[in-house]
């Protein structure tokens, strides 16, 4: 396993870190004590959850991923130290969560407590913000004209951001939390952050946890370049594309007990025509150099720039152990030219 510096912390992360957030849904305690076992056997030491989580997230499913992990560390504390173990605080409207409030520094001190309690744990190492007060252009809504930012009050979500800012100071003071990062961000975010954690000397933004694949790629090349000058850790979310990548759902496929076979909260907004037919072509050349279709969509982003930790989940052992595969492959200059002409032809799919 390579390593990489979380940020400016000081902390090495595994290259790959084990997403979680299936745990409590489709995956069961024993499936989620095997997935813990092996990604650590194979020199994984980040692991990333949320308080939303699981997912679809439901009132019935909320906070159950975190109480699983909390299970596991109650057998396995000795085991603490290895894991760098990172979570999120939930934003806005979700009416189980806080009401649907915006995300406060009086939410951040209540999260955090509730967090540590179900991970039965005296600390988290990184604790992020799931997403902003204000609506970000994600999920579907990063084509033009689908946010009007200038009806946002810049000085208003500045003002929440500093409040956020010094209630994640104290929790670091109190030995709760280590280090924050953020997650569905932009440019903009990132750097008001850190304008204000320099100003009033709070707390620096650690990484930042994107949506980011062969077929999302929208973070490439202004946040991420962003996030290389700055010294924070980009961490690529969903690197299949929610599973898509893997060629599972082509042509309206849906296997039993797959995460499209259950109602998204956001629609299927990632199957779309020309994703469908960007899949085919990139599962095809996979297979054409002895790779499947997810290796090859890993170790894609893997590669790239500016990533710090590739965040990958799975429901199954065998996709784990496939998956795991695609960190110690290269892609070679042939392939890497194949793969960026199908991007060209396919560079905004959904």
């Amino acid at each position: 396993m390579k390593y990489s510096q979380l940020g400016r912390t000081g902390i090495e992360v595994s290259r790959v870190c084990l997403g979680t957030m299936t745990w409590g849904k489709q995956n069961s305690q024993k499936d989620a004590d095997e997935q813990m076992a092996f990604a650590l056997d194979q020199g994984v030491n980040f692991i990333d959850t949320a308080e939303m989580y699981a997912v679809p997230p439901t009132p019935e499913t909320y906070g159950k991923t975190e109480a699983i992990i909390g299970d596991w560390l109650s057998r396995n504390g000795q085991r603490r130290e290895e894991i760098v173990l990172a979570t999120k605080i939930a934003g806005n409207g979700l009416s189980w969560v806080r009401d649907g409030g915006d995300v406060t520094g009086e939410a951040i001190v209540a999260s955090i407590e509730a967090s540590l309690e179900r991970l039965q744990t005296d600390y988290i190492d990184l604790y992020q913000i799931h997403w902003p007060n204000r609506t970000s252009p994600h999920f579907a809504k990063h084509w033009p004209g689908r946010l009007n930012f200038s009806n946002v009050d810049s000085q208003e979500q500045s003002k929440q951001m500093l409040e956020i800012l010094q209630a994640l100071g104290e929790c670091v003071k109190a030995g709760k939390i280590k280090h924050f990062g953020l997650s569905n961000e932009t440019p903009w975010g990132i750097n008001e952050y850190l304008r204000l954690s320099d100003k009033h000397d709070l707390p620096r933004v650690a990484s930042i946890q994107n949506e980011f694949s062969l077929l999302h790629a929208k973070d490439w090349p202004y946040l991420i370049e962003s996030c290389v000058r700055e010294d924070v850790a980009y961490l690529p979310w969903s690197p299949l594309a929610a599973g898509a990548l893997s060629g599972k759902y082509i042509d309206g496929a849906r296997p039993e007990g797959s995460r499209w076979s259950f109602a998204q909260r956001n629609g299927l907004f990632r199957d779309t025509g020309a994703s469908n037919a960007a899949i085919k072509a990139y599962k095809e050349l996979a297979e054409s150099y002895g790779l499947t279709a997810s290796q090859m969509a890993l170790a894609w982003v893997d590669q790239l720039d500016g990533v710090t930790s590739t965040i990958i989940g799975a429901t199954k052992m065998s996709q784990l152990k496939e998956d795991m595969k695609a960190f110690d492959m290269g892609l070679n200059d042939s392939l890497q030219a194949d793969i960026a002409a199908i991007f060209k032809q396919y560079p905004v799919p959904y």
